[in-house]
């Protein structure tokens, strides 16, 4: 590949999900209907593991029983408890412990209860790093950050704390404050290909006819190679017509969420981090029409966007109550 940085690979769990009418998921492991042939394909954490030994990154994630957060019932409980089983299993078949960081994964969908069993359970494993699963499945906001704020609350703070299958830019910048450290998503070159941008008011869609006569670059803030060489309109043309449009704002977009990235770290180690918060916010609602769950959820993260937002905006009155730590 010619990488010289980090590399993390999954474990296989999300296609619980994400091919569910393929699979049939026992305490051995989950069996695939091959998508080609219909022939099953028994994946296992033992499974997982040595193919992950095998490509050798630097971050490995244990295989979890993964279900959707709109899902209720037993089966919640059913794959928290599994996923604490298996993690063990992961354990003893990581042959590389010196070499490869195997993460944990959180389940236990909105239940609190279960998450904080689930959390409880692989800190005690001592890992070398957390994620908070399960998430980004249809979930309202306000549940998603109560999720992530109970978890990173209770996680330890001087190991990484990874939120998977997050990638909006407000939902990474809200995460970060409640305390996580990693992402990981498919939106940005997704969206490229429905010939979508991202800019820091929040997107622009190039296939809008209102972009066919528009010279301007994509974002006249941003120094990526597109935005200095192409205009809205030339890339209008091509989304509409050819896949280089798609190329070409996958770029962009990469590009726009490696500086979000950078920057949001740079105002963490510099102590401006609330600083960059406002900053980030102000831009993408100009109005101060901040959203109340965004509001909340930085309240319990000790960050004050006032500034931010207009006086009609419902933010929470505190005054006189504990600020909720029950999530």
């Amino acid at each position: 590949m010619n990488w010289p940085r980090a590399l993390l690979t999954d474990s296989g769990g999300f296609q619980m999900v994400s091919l569910l009418h393929l699979a049939d998921i026992t305490e051995k492991g989950v069996t695939f209907q091959s998508p080609v042939d219909g022939k099953p394909m028994l994946l296992t954490p033992e499974e997982s593991i040595q193919i992950q030994n095998r490509i050798g990154a630097d971050i490995i994630m244990a295989l979890d029983d993964v279900v959707r957060t709109t899902i209720t019932g037993p089966r919640i409980e059913e794959a928290t408890y599994r996923t604490l089983r298996w993690i063990d299993r992961c354990i003893a078949a990581h042959r590389r412990p010196n070499e490869q960081n195997l993460f944990g994964i959180v389940q236990g969908g909105l239940d609190p209860v279960l998450r904080d069993i689930c959390v409880r359970g692989l800190v005690e494993r001592n890992l070398p790093g957390y994620a908070i699963g399960g998430l980004s499945g249809g979930e309202d906001k306000d549940s998603f950050w109560r999720v992530v704020a109970q978890c990173t609350a209770a996680l330890p703070e001087d190991k990484p704390r990874y939120v998977m299958g997050v990638g909006y830019p407000l939902d990474i910048v809200v995460c970060s404050a409640l305390g996580a450290d990693m992402y990981d998503c498919v939106y940005p070159t997704r969206t490229a290909r429905f010939g979508t941008a991202l800019v820091p008011e929040g997107v622009l869609k190039l296939k809008h006819q209102a972009m066919a006569n528009d010279t301007r670059p994509i974002d006249p803030s941003c120094n990526c190679m597109v935005c200095k060489k192409y205009s809205r309109a030339y890339i209008h043309c091509l989304v509409t017509k050819d896949a280089m449009g798609s190329q070409l704002l996958s770029y962009h977009n990469l590009f726009f969420m490696m500086k979000l990235s950078s920057d949001l770290h740079a105002s963490i180690v510099r102590g401006r981090f609330p600083e960059f918060v406002c900053k980030f916010l102000q831009k993408m609602f100009p109005e101060g029409d901040v959203p109340e769950w965004v509001c909340n959820a930085m309240e319990v993260a000790g960050i004050d966007i006032s500034s931010c937002c207009s006086p009609f905006s419902s933010l929470p009155d505190y005054s006189n109550s504990e600020v909720p730590t029950d999530f």
